[in-house]
């Protein structure tokens, strides 16, 4: 079982999305589409009304940097 993931594990998240969405530029995801992406995720564990603007854009940002990474 995976460890359980919270809304403050953006970097975490950041590389799961990355990897379960190889090919979907962070930067053109609305937060609506974001958090039901980050709340389907294996292993969330966190209450899904505690999500701030905040928090995902941090999840954003964390997932554009793994995302650029692997553009090189």
């Amino acid at each position: 079982m995976p460890r359980e993931i919270l809304w403050t594990d953006a970097g975490e998240i950041g590389i799961q999305l990355a990897e379960k969405f190889p090919d979907l530029d962070p930067l053109t995801v609305r937060f609506t589409d974001l958090h039901r992406y980050v709340t389907a995720l294996e292993g969330f564990a966190d209450d899904p009304a505690k999500s701030t603007e905040a928090r995902l854009e941090a999840i954003q940002m964390a997932w554009q940097e793994e995302f650029e990474d692997a553009r090189g």
